[in-house]
Parts: structure tokens; sequence; C-alpha cells
């Protein structure tokens, strides 16, 4: 690894041992004697062997951040994303409110932060994307690099249909009032009423489901497209295809708005909304703590999949963005930064989210007194007697005390016929309890809220941009999580990669706006995600604590940082974060084994939401999902493992280092995973750099070949000096 220390100069024919390290440490401090060297590039054929020769071109530098601020926005808008706004409030009151945190923190600690400081250490090592990376720690697991991809791309064919809902309802928040606000009326030939689906639901559900989504009743009713989400979907990818197509020259100035514009809009939301009638009673609701459901398990297996998903762990896209990184950055500030700022994201959108779930608690509440209250007046003389009416209540202002009064003496009374009255108990607290998460709490109660604001378009319009920025933040690291593998690796133009991913994810995203397309969106939400982006992780952490090995690991810490980590980190990453990591695993595969896979669908007739067992061929898409993503780590293991590929290719062949030359192994059967990697000496590794061989000018013709990590292999060609020491990295 290279060290802080600056490079030192030297000629082309110095009678010097060099290793590695060194030669990595004269390029990325971009040292001048270095750079004016002549460097030559061959493109190496897999079956000639050649002469090097002149004029080649030279490698085109790796990109880097312009600013160590905005590559901290960058992992910011990535790890900070939708989950954090509509995900982690439901779980905090679902799961104990205030003592919620607790657990988080704790599993915040133990997996969160050692996982995302690995994730950002071997991406600055190595300064590869996933692929590139997991090659070089042991190519028999480079499946991981290429699993990680393709979870990323699962997941942004899904994720930029949410941006594409929030683009939706941004274009229709330019109203007044807001087209959600109420019911619309049916007219006909003799009288005009209410749509009936609307009354029995609410002006936002029916506006989500009938407007916006058009829904069908059912997965297997397709409906055809819905144009309206088709083009929102268009415009989604577009401006997604835009930012990132010069890489982190065009997003990383993107990130300056797209990450820090959702704070503004956090920061007004708890201001107005802290002014607001019962925004109290949601905060306090939110943050007492109930003690007692913190002892069951499954609140700790919940906060565990919150942090492990909040932090974008596995996705390939925290390896993809620190790569940009030079050698010396301290990634370890950058996890715990990051990690925190995370947590308290999570925590300010908590406080916005039930301020105004408080404030619409109370309009709900409000509305249940007065309509319960008309009920007694009609009741009064015949089913209730006057007497029970406490002498002080006004029933032209009957307050939620008052009535809450009135019906504890009349239930008293009248305990056996209460029922039949018809009387809702109307109370805040079982208000507050409707817990909603997702799209529910986005889409229907957010907006239901924010028609009774004052000014409701202008924050309507504030809140779906802060959504829109959120996602975008995401998608972009999931973006760059599937570009930079692919370009390091097979050596493609980024431009054109990005516009073919984005028209070929727009393509299949069209099955996500059809009329059943949200149907789809649950179903990859659910099932293209958890089990194998768990079991990349735990290939992670077990690939570098037990394969290249923690000892060296945290030697080429020390050497590229220049201090040596906490001790504790070692224990975590090798006994306490896998054995946390399997036992998350196992909880998983046990609820799902134990819950049978079904989805919630809009049915017409009643209004409301039902939940539905998927079909045969429901069924066999989401086990297909988590096969196709988890597939590449078993087909390249065994292809590496038994050498399945024709050798002449050098793709499987041991590659080691020596000044000047690369020297080609016949790997041993009784090899490890990790014989790759340490072989017969320490210096004996796989390059870290795939790609255009990269040749110092040199007379001798030498034997060139592939490395197991890329298509082609990398050598610094020296002089020709016998018996040189080998590399120590």
């Amino acid at each position: 690894m290279p060290k802080n220390s600056k490079a030192v100069k030297r000629e082309l024919d110095d009678d010097v041992t060099e290793s590695v390290k060194d030669l990595l440490s004269n390029e990325d401090t971009c040292d001048e004697s270095f750079k004016k060297s002549s460097l030559i590039v061959v493109d190496v054929q897999e079956d000639k062997d050649g002469d090097l020769e002149e004029g080649s071109d030279t490698e085109e530098e790796r990109p880097a951040w312009n600013s160590k601020l905005q590559y901290i926005l960058a992992q910011v808008g990535f790890s900070v994303g939708l989950g954090n706004v509509w995900r982690f409030p439901y779980l905090c009151q679902k799961n104990g409110g205030g003592a919620y945190l607790v657990p988080y923190l704790i599993l915040l600690v133990v997996i969160g932060i050692p996982l995302f400081f690995l994730e950002l250490a071997v991406g600055q090592r190595i300064r590869r994307g996933s692929i590139g990376v997991w090659n070089y720690i042991s190519p028999r697991l480079g499946g991981i690099g290429f699993a990680s991809c393709m979870v990323c791309f699962f997941v942004a064919l899904y994720y930029n249909v949410i941006i594409g809902w929030s683009l939706f309802y941004f274009s229709q928040s330019f109203q007044q009032p807001l087209p959600w606000h109420e019911c619309p009326l049916v007219k006909n030939k003799t009288h005009t009423y209410v749509e009936p689906e609307c009354e029995k639901s609410s002006a936002t559900t029916y506006y989500w489901y009938r407007e916006a989504l058009n829904i069908s009743s059912s997965i297997h009713e397709s409906g055809g497209l819905n144009w309206k989400m088709t083009a929102c979907l268009l415009a989604a990818w577009t401006m997604v295809c835009l930012a990132m197509i010069k890489g982190i020259q065009s997003s990383g100035k993107v990130m300056y708005f797209s990450s820090l514009f959702p704070y503004v809009v956090l920061i007004c939301f708890l201001v107005r909304a802290m002014l607001l009638k019962g925004s109290l009673d949601g905060v306090l609701h939110m943050f007492t703590p109930k003690l007692e459901i913190m002892l069951e398990a499954k609140v700790w297996r919940e906060a565990a999949t919150q942090v492990f998903f909040a932090l974008g762990l596995g996705f390939g896209g925290v390896i993809a963005f620190s790569s940009y990184n030079k050698q010396d950055n301290n990634c370890h500030f950058d996890a715990v930064l990051v990690s925190f700022i995370n947590f308290f994201t999570s925590v300010l959108a908590t406080l916005v989210v039930f301020a105004v779930l408080g404030f619409k608690a109370n309009i709900m509440n409000t509305k249940c007194v007065a309509l319960n209250t008309k009920k007694i007046v009609e009741l009064l003389g015949t089913e209730i007697s006057q007497d029970l009416i406490p002498l002080h209540i006004n029933f032209s202002h009957v307050t939620p005390e008052d009535y809450q009064r009135m019906t504890d003496i009349i239930q008293g009374v009248k305990e056996e016929s209460f029922s039949q009255l018809g009387l809702d108990s109307c109370n805040i607290e079982e208000e507050l309890d409707k817990a909603v998460q997702g799209t529910g709490l986005a889409f229907i109660a957010f907006t239901e809220a924010m028609t009774h604001f004052p000014a409701s378009p202008f924050w309507s319009v504030m809140f779906f941009l802060m959504l829109i920025n959120l996602g975008l933040g995401s998608m972009f690291g999931t973006i760059e999580g599937i570009i930079t593998p692919f370009v390091d690796t097979f050596k493609v133009r980024k431009e054109a990669l990005t516009v073919g991913c984005c028209l070929v994810a727009f393509s299949i995203g069209l099955i996500f706006v059809q009329r059943s397309g949200n149907y789809f969106v649950a179903m990859f939400d659910d099932y293209s995600a958890t089990l194998p982006l768990l079991i990349v992780v735990v290939l992670e952490n077990v690939a570098v604590a037990w394969v290249y090995g923690i000892d060296k690991f945290f030697e080429d810490l020390k050497d590229m940082l220049g201090f040596s980590p906490y001790r504790f980190y070692y224990y975590m990453w090798k006994y306490i974060t896998p054995c946390v990591l399997l036992a998350l695993l196992a909880a998983s595969v046990i609820q799902l084994g134990m819950t049978p896979p079904s989805y919630s669908a809009w049915i017409e007739e009643l209004a409301q939401e039902q939940s539905v067992s998927y079909p045969g061929w429901g069924l066999a898409v989401c086990v297909l999902l988590v096969a196709m993503a988890i597939l590449p780590v078993p087909v390249i293991y065994s292809v590496r493992y038994f050498d399945l590929i024709d050798k002449s290719s050098s793709s499987l062949s041991s590659v080691s280092y020596k000044k000047g030359r690369i020297i080609k192994e016949q790997p041993s059967p009784e090899d490890d995973d990790a014989s790759l990697i340490h072989g017969k000496s320490p210096s004996e590794v796989p390059s870290p750099m795939p790609g255009n061989s990269i040749y110092r000018k040199q007379s001798s013709t030498l034997d060139i070949d592939t490395a197991p990590n890329g298509r082609y292999g990398i050598g610094y060609l020296m002089a020709n000096i016998t018996n040189m020491p080998e590399s120590d990295v």
C-alpha cells in the first residue's frame, strides 16, 4: 500500500529494490519523475505474446473527487435515502418508541460502522469497483462483485419508479386546492354524489390508488401501461443518466444540491410542524419509551436490518465512491462521520414525521368527536337519557376531553348495549398507533396532513422535491455500484455504458408502470435485495478477515492511514460481526419461511387493501430474484476452483509480481481460497489494477499474461535485474 510519506524520486535504471507498493505510491501521489517516465500501454491479446511497442497511448488517470466535501456528500447522499424518512419512523413507533434507539445504536456500532469502514478501506486501497476489489482479495470469491452489481440493478429498477411517483405528485402540487384535498363528485342526469370508492376510504387514499396508480385489483391483471407514470419514469431515468454520464465529474456536482436540500426541507418542516396544534402529542408519543418491547428478539432483528440497509452495505456504491479517493485519505473518520450523519438524519426525519402525524391525529380526532357528538344528540331522549350528560357540556362545541367524559359515563350505565349505539372511541393515542410506512406514509398520510397546512401547495412542492432529491442521491450510488466495476474490469466507455444501462433499466422498468406495477414494486422490494445483500456482506467480511487475513489487512490499513486502527475492529471483523450477520441471515430465512409470500391488493369494491397470496408464477419470480442475485458467487467459485476455463486464456492462472516481470504459475490442487493472494511469498498477489497492461520501456522480450482479476495483467517493467527480491505487499 502507498505510504503517507512522499515518494522518493528515482531513475529507471537505478539498481535498487522496489516493491509494487512503492511503485503504486509513485503513481498515486503523482510524483513528477514517475509521471514523466515513459509508460507504454499495450492491448494484450489473450492468445498472443509479443514485444512491447513504443508510442502506445498512456493509461488514463483515474478520476478523483474535487474535494473531500464532495466525497462526503456523495456518501451521505447514497446512504441517506427514502428509508430514513418512511421506514425508520415506522420501526421506531412499532418497536418501543424512544427505546428502539438503544438497540439501533448498539447494532450501528457492532455491525454498521465496522462493515462501512471495511468497504471504504478496500475500495480506497485497491481503487477499483466491487468486481475488481473482490477479484483482488480472493479470485475464487470474485462472484461477490458480480452479485453486488446484480442486486444494484434489481434495486435500481424499482427505486427509480418511486422517484417517478414523487415526480408525478410534485407536478400536481402546483394547484390550489391540492387535487387530493377532497373526494371528487360524480354527476349524472338526476343528481350529484361523492365517488363511492373515495367516500369509503379517504380523498388522499383514493387519489393515490385511483388517480396516480390507477391500480388493478390483482397482480394477474396487467391493465396496460399507465401513461402518466410511464412519462414520469422516463423523466426519472433521464435525470439519472444525465447526472451520471460523466461519472463523478458530473454526479459529484449534483450532490451539492441533492444531498443538502433534503436537510433544508426537513428543518423547515420541523419548525412549521412544531407550530401546529397537536404536533407535541405526536413527538411525545414517538419518544415515550416502551422498555418491555426491547426484550423481544424481533426488535433487534429489525434494528439490525435497518442499520444494514440504511448504510447501503453490500451494494458496491460505497466501494465505488471510495475508490476515487486519495490513498492516504482517513477512511476511518469518514466511516464514523457518515454513519452518525445517517443516524441523526433518521432521528430528524422521525421528529418531522411524528410532529406532522400528531397534527393530523388531532384533526382526525376533532372530526371523530364532532361526528359522534351528533349521534349522541340524535339518541338523547330515546337510547340515551339527558341525565347522563354533564351539565357543563355545550353540544355546539364539545372538546375531546368532554367527549371522553360523556362516553365513559354512558358506557358505565349502558355497559351491555353500548356497542349498539355506534359511538366510536375518539382517542389521539389510538390514531397515532395506526402505524404506516413506505408509500402509505409518504403518499397517503403525509399528503393528507399537508392539505390542512396553511399554503399547502408550497409545502407539498417542498416535500416531494425533497423525496426526489433523497431518491436521486441513493440512485447515484446504486448506479455507480454498477458502472464503476464494469468500466474498471472491461474497459468500456463510461458514457456508452451509462446510457445503455439506463435504457435497458427503463425498458425493463415498464413492468412497474402497468396498472399492476405497484405489486411488482412490492415484490422486488421484499425479495430482490434482503437475502442476497446479507449473503454478499457475510462473504465480504469472511473474505477480508479469514481469506485475505485480518493481520495482513491491519498492516495494510496502518500503511495506508498512517496509524493502526483500534483493536476493536480486529475482533469485530474476525468474530463478532460475522456471527451477528449469520444470525441475522438465519432469522431472515426463518421469517421468510414462516410468512408465506403475499402482497397487499387494492380491492375497489371494499375500498381497502387486502392481503393476497402470490400465484404460482409469482412465487417462481420471487425465488428467481433471490437465485439470480446470488448465482454469480457459486458459479465463479466453481469455474475458478475446478479450472473450467482454458488455461491458454490465463484468466484463472496465478500471477505473482517480481520486479520487472510477471511470472505465471500453475495453481496447485491443494491451494485454498487464499492461495492466489498469499502464494509462496507475501508478494505474490494479483494486480489491483486490471485493464490494459502498462509497462516501462525495456528492450527485452517478455512473456505477457493476463491476471485473474481482470482481462489483462499489469506489471511495471524495470531494468533486467536477476534474483530481484519480491514485493511484500
